[in-house]
Formats: C-alpha cells, structure tokens, sequence
C-alpha cells in the first residue's frame, strides 16, 4: 500500500502531502490522548439546570397512579414532566413511530422513562426522580418466541398500522423477511453429507465509553438549540421537531464530542428530554447519564437463535442451505426490520449456494429494546454458518478452509437474493492469506525465570502455570453490505468553499457528519487537499444548517459523505478552471489543482490557484448518492439490495486452561479487501476495533437478562469488555482491489472484521477443547461441565 510515486520532479512538488492514500495524523489525536478533548459530557453553561429521567422498575406494568407532588416541593427543583405535560407528537422511532418519549399508561421494559426533573443539582434532580411516587400493576411478560407468538400472548402493541404489519404472522414480529432460492428439496435429496445445528447469540452492549449526554439551550426565537452526541442528527432532528411542537427550522442540532457509538446512538436517548426541560424551564438543561442509566438509555445487539442445515457433495460443494434467524428486539421496533433484512440477505455468507431457504424474523418482547450495533444482524449470523462450515468440513474429513475457498463467492457470484456481486470478492485470497503466516511460537510463557503468567490464561490473576493448558487454531470469513439498503433513499451532503486567506488557498468543509472516532475529519480534509490541491483545508463543526450526511453507520460515511466531499471539491475545481479561463489566466490546458497551483495535463504548472482566485470565494454545497438498491420481495427476497459488499478473514489462535475454563487469545490475524485504503493507519485501526469487538462478543460481553425482562449486569464491574491485557497481537493484511462503482474504488471498512472475529475465535476454542460450543459468549463452565450438559 501507500502512494504511487509521481514520475518526475515538477510533479512531486505539486502533491499535496496529507491527500488520499497517506496515512495522515487525526486533528483530534493528540486532544484525546491528553485527555484536552472536550466530550458532550463536558458541555457547560453558566445558567445551566441539570436534567434526570426516572425510569420504569418493570419490564412489563400498567401506570396505575403517578404523583409529582413531593418531587416538586424539593428546594431547587424547577420542573417535574410527565406524559401529560408533553406538548406535542407523545412518540418517536427510526422506523415505526411506536416508542413514547415518556410512559404513559403502560411500560414496556425495564428503564423506560416515566417523568423528568430538572434542578439546579445532579444530586438534586436525582433526589427529586426518587420522591415520585408511582402506582403499578404489574402484567405478563413476553420475553422469548414462544411466549411472544402464543395463542395467549399478550400483544405489545395492539392496532400496529406501521409498513410491515400487513406482512408478519403475529402482531409481537417485528418484520419478517424470507429469502428463497433454487429447489432445496431437490438439492436435500441429492446431498452426500447434511449438517444441521441450532445457535445461540448472546445481548452485546456497544459498551462506549463516553455516556449519553448533551446540552440544551432555549433560544430567542422560541426554538432550541441542542449539543448532542449522536450518529446522524438529521434523523434527531426528524424526530424531534414533532416532540416538542416546533417547525424544523426552530430546532438546530450541533455535534458535540462524541465517546464512542458503535450503533446505539442512532436512537434518541436523552435528546428529547433535555430539550422538552430546556423550553419548559427557560433554562439551559444538560444531561448526563451514570453507567447504569446508560444501559437502560440505549439500544443493544440482537440476541438471537439460529438454525442451520448445511449440505454438500462428497467433493465439498455446498448443495443448500436452510435456516431460521430469530432475533430478539425489545420492546420497540427501533432498526428491527433492517437488521432482519441483512440477516436474511447475508445469512448464508460468502459462499456459492445453489438452493436456499432462510427465514430471518425479529420479535418484539418486554426485554430491553435492541437496534443497531457493528454488524447490524451480518454478526450473529456469521456465527452460525461459520460454525456450520467447520461441522461439514468434519462431516466430510476435509481441512476447514480448503471447504471454504471451494466453495468461496467471487466477482460475478450470485448472491441468495438474486443479485450478482458485480466487484472484486476476493475471499478465497483473503482466507488463503491468513492461513499463510506464521503461527505464533508455542509455550510463550516460558521464561527462564519462571513462567510468565500474563501470557497464560486468566493473566495476572496468577491462576495457572501452565498445567492443562492447550492450543487450538480456528478460521472464519464474513460478509458485509456497506450502505443503507433496501432502497433507503442513502445520500449525504458536503459544502465546499475556496478562498484565499493570509495569500494562500484554503478549503472549507462543511458536513452534518458525526464524528464517533472512525476517522471521517481526516478523510474529508484528505479528499479536498487531494482534489483542490490545498495544504490548509478547515472542517467546519458539524450541525444541521447544512443537508444530511446520513448515519455515522453501515460502514457507510468514507464511502457517502467522502464522496460527497470528492463530487463538492470537483465541482469546485471546475469553477476556478472556468474561472480563470474566463479571466485570461488559463487555457484549455488546465486539468487539476496539485500544490496550490493549477496544473496541465502533463503537469506542468499553468498559474498559482492563488492568483486565479484573487478575491473571490467558491462555495458549492451538493448531494451524493450511491446507485440505487431495490427493496426485497417480502415473499422470495429476491433484489438487489446492497450498494456495496465487504469482506474480512480471521485466523485466530487461543490457548485454553481446560482445567478452569480459562481463554487467552493469542494471535488474531485478519486480511481485509479495502478497495482503497484512504488513510491506511485509519484502516488498520478500524480492523483492529472490529476485530476487539468480536472477540469481547467470542469470550466476554453478554447483557444477562432474566426469564423476567429484568437486566442483571447493568455495570461495567459484571458486564466485561476486553481490555489492553485481553487484546492480542493482530496483524493485517490488507487488500486493495478497486470496486469502480465507488469514489477512489474504495469499500467500508469498520463492521466486516467484527463479523469473523467472533467465529474464528470459538472454532480455535473447539479445536484445542473438543467442545461443541453454539453459544457466545463461551463462559468458562462452557469448557469444564464434565457431562457436556453446559457445553455452550
């Protein structure tokens, strides 16, 4: 990888350093290294209140009273809200209006919100929210398929008119999504080996580290002005003007420092909140969750119960595939019906299957609502057909990868849903290439000085030396789309202006693009110094005074906003060569803009772009939009659906203290396709935070929740995520073979790698145990039930 080197000099001294292609440093790096940046929680008003929300102890009650009385009576509180002081829309949703911004009469999951405080203490508020008296009755809980779809069920959310309502066979599923292909009855009959298993996913948290907060500001014009920290504040905006009463143009959202997302700030959480105390109060209101609120404020990953038959032909080609993918999705729709559609659609993975048959459904229950999360539904199918391949490759006594690149998806594959992958798919090499490096030395823990136990499993809790500890290797391969699907109209939007300041040109780059640490403020910087050929380029905050950029999500903004940024800056590269056609400077020469000047076709420098602009400023805002995607049939699942597909390998190698149940993962090896690699550091990072993700899903992170919708870990003291001790070398190889139908040829990056992760470290796990294993997280019982009863 790495920059082309220009043929002769005048050409390499017109580059600009910093463009497409160099692995330039982020603006915000050495801020949030020094702990300098400021984060949504760090927002600050001198006559600011402090806002709290009183949440539902049940999963599943009837509000049979509510008295505020004692709450308001507080010194210092100046607002208690409940549903009856809303003044407008009582609902929101990304998909379905169907979640009310407070309870009103019933509630639905634990956390839901009941009533607001707003006090002029955190503490205050909080003594207030604990003085509300509330009356339940208690009802049935829903919290898993059978007790969704029984005949006696009660129904989450009677008289549904949302869009899928018409097409489910019980009003407590969400949406359902088949997607049918060949004859598999046929293809049953005439398969040599058949391997079938049911799979287990467990809840997993986006666990990001900087909590639900934001600040609301009410304005002169009655409106309001909210800092947020978000994924996609047009989608806010969308669903917050109706809440709070107020035209669109009232309501004006700015990005404040987001820590972390991962997918759970793509619904509102303390948005509405916040500001419906700001207008009541005439005060500024921030709010900012603890952990254990943060749990309850926001969406997770699906669970879900997979079943799989796989079979093939002696010689190893897949002859069908059935399955069913059922996906629990909480009390509210929130993105349900997406992530259905791409377990449906990716559900048999980057594989050539001739017939297939899968159902890919999501329920509603009275369990904590889940929606997006890295993967968004690709992950916990991957899971299983992974785990299916290493099933028929032992059915067949064939090596695991061998099975894999036989039967590996290529350009010009035919995916289930009928649509032809039309880019490079490279998964064969990318399988082939993980396979091929070194494994890492066996035994590291042995030093001359004894052993070294923070090599060992269970580290530097000092509980092994060594004694039944053994090696196991694993591989598994995945698929992603990148974009919004389904024919989601996906489009984002750039304002570019050019102009000379201080004798030098400088670019300006406005986006509404939420910066949530995947790199997209040294991207677009990178695109509009490679375009414009600039050194200086400023990258306005991000707000809603300027068009959508869509979601910080679907590995889709390097792709949509940075094409956006390349189509805006190209727009402006025409209108300086017209204009300095127009004014004598130039001729019909001109071609590009490198080094702050104008340059021909065959690089020589015609003018300075200082000299061609003089006085005027450029400023061009404009959309991008990928081609279009169809919805798929809601009976085959035929369509193209998916923009853009991605593709990530892992080798994973662990060692296992078969005695304690004890996991150290050694070695996570990935080879990713990137198509371009805009930022190549960026790109290894992003590998790197995917593939961590994975392995917390493989051995650590589960939210618990009961038979009784009740969540049991709602802290990071017994909800685990991998830490630096947990992280294991990973290194990456990483491709770049072009897909022509994207800016620079470039794929998103940051979901496939989490997808493999997962699969590949449970096979390693397999192979160094014997284990069956169809469960994530393995837990250490998983490993040690001497009966096999609790084998995962």
């Amino acid at each position: 990888m790495g920059v082309t080197p220009a043929p002769d000099a005048l050409r390499q001294d017109t580059a600009a350093p910093g463009g497409v292609g160099a692995s330039a440093e982020r603006p915000d790096a050495v801020l949030k290294v020094t702990g300098a940046f400021a984060y949504s929680s760090d927002l600050w008003h001198e006559d600011m209140l402090w806002g709290h929300t009183l949440r539902s102890p049940h999963p599943h009650a009837r509000i049979t009273g509510l008295d505020v009385s004692a709450a308001l009576s507080l010194p210092g509180v100046h607002a208690v809200l409940t549903h009856e002081d809303l003044p407008a829309a009582t609902h929101y949703g990304l998909e379905f209006t169907d979640q009310p911004v407070l309870a009103r009469d019933v509630v639905r999951h634990e956390g839901e919100p009941v009533a607001l405080v707003a006090a002029d203490h955190p503490e205050t508020a909080r003594r207030a929210a604990a003085r509300i008296r509330v009356s339940w009755e208690e009802l049935p809980a829903v919290h898993d398929e059978a007790s969704a779809t029984a005949r006696d069920a009660p129904v989450l959310h009677p008289g549904r008119t949302d869009h899928h309502a018409a097409h489910v066979p019980h009003p407590n599923i969400v949406h359902r999504q088949p997607v049918v292909r060949g004859d598999v009855a046929r293809a049953v009959a005439g398969a040599d080996v058949v391997v079938s298993g049911t799979y287990e996913v467990g809840m997993q948290d986006q666990a990001f580290l900087g909590p639900e907060s934001g600040l609301a500001v009410p304005a002169e014009d009655g409106g309001i002005d909210l800092h947020i920290a978000t994924q996609w504040l047009h989608v806010d905006h969308r669903q917050l003007a109706p809440v709070l009463g107020l035209p669109p143009e009232r309501v004006r959202l700015t990005l404040a420092g987001v820590g972390g997302a991962f997918g759970a700030r793509e619904d509102l959480s303390m948005q509405a909140h916040a500001c419906l105390l700001a207008l009541r109060t005439g005060r500024p209101v921030k709010m900012v969750y603890n952990r254990y609120e943060s749990f309850f404020g926001h969406v997770h990953r699906h669970p879900a119960r997979l079943t799989y038959e796989h079979g093939a032909t002696r010689d190893g080609k897949l002859t069908h595939v059935k399955a069913r993918i059922v996906l629990d999705g909480g009390a509210y729709a929130s993105s349900s019906p997406a992530v259905v559609g791409n377990a449906a659609s990716l559900g048999l993975g980057p594989y050539e299957v001739p017939h297939s048959d899968v159902e890919a459904i999501a329920l509603y229950t009275n369990n904590p609502p889940c929606g997006a999360m890295r993967g968004f539904g690709a992950v916990q199918a991957c899971f299983a057909y992974e785990a299916q391949m290493d099933k028929l490759a032992a059915a067949l006594g064939m090596d695991p990868v061998e099975l894999r690149q036989r039967n590996a998806m290529s350009q010009g594959s035919t995916m289930p849903t009928g649509q032809v992958v039309d880019a490079p798919a490279p998964v064969a090499e990318l399988l082939r290439l993980v396979r091929a490096r070194p494994l890492p030395p066996a035994r590291q823990w042995e030093t001359p000085d004894g052993p070294d136990v923070r090599a060992l499993p269970g580290g530097l809790s000092n509980t092994t030396h060594g004694e039944g500890v053994v090696r196991g290797v694993g591989y598994a391969v995945g698929i992603k789309n990148v974009g919004f699907s389904e024919g989601f109209d996906d489009y984002s939007t750039a304002r570019v202006r050019l102009e000379v300041t201080g004798g030098e040109p400088v670019a300006t780059v406005h986006t509404a693009m939420a910066e949530v640490g995947q790199g997209g403020v040294t991207v677009h910087a990178q695109i509009a110094r490679t375009e414009l050929g600039v050194t200086r380029v400023a990258l306005l905050p991000a707000d809603t005074r300027v068009g959508s950029a869509g979601s910080t999500s679907a590995s889709r903004q390097t792709y949509m906003t940075g094409g956006a940024v390349k189509n805006t800056c190209e727009a402006v590269r025409a209108e300086v060569l017209r204009l300095g056609r127009e004014r004598g400077l130039l001729d019909t020469r001109a071609e590009r803009l490198a080094g702050g000047k104008v340059v021909g076709r065959d690089g020589e420098v015609l003018a300075a772009l200082a000299d061609v602009l003089g006085g005027e400023a450029i400023d061009v805002e404009l959309e991008f939009r990928h081609r279009p995607t169809q919805p798929f049939d809601r009976v085959t699942g035929q369509g193209s659906g998916h923009v853009q597909y991605s593709f990530c390998a892992h080798r994973a190698v662990v060692e296992v203290d078969t005695e304690l149940g004890l996991v150290k993962v050694v070695e996570l090896a990935a080879a990713q396709d990137v198509g371009k690699a805009v930022n190549p550091q960026a790109v290894v990072g992003q590998i790197h935070g995917g593939a961590v993700q994975g392995l917390g899903l493989a051995v650590l992170e589960e939210i618990v929740v009961g038979d009784d919708g009740r969540v049991r870990n709602p802290s990071f003291t017994d909800y685990l995520i991998p830490t630096v001790l947990d992280t294991p070398d990973m290194p990456v190889d990483v491709l770049e073979l072009a897909d022509e139908h994207a800016p620079y040829g470039l794929r998103g990056v940051g979901e496939a790698p989490t997808l493999s992760a997962t699969p590949a470290i449970v096979a390693a796990i397999r192979r160094a145990t014997g284990r069956a294993l169809h469960r994530v997280p393995v837990r250490p019982e998983h490993l040690t039930a001497p009966d096999g009863s609790r084998a995962g």
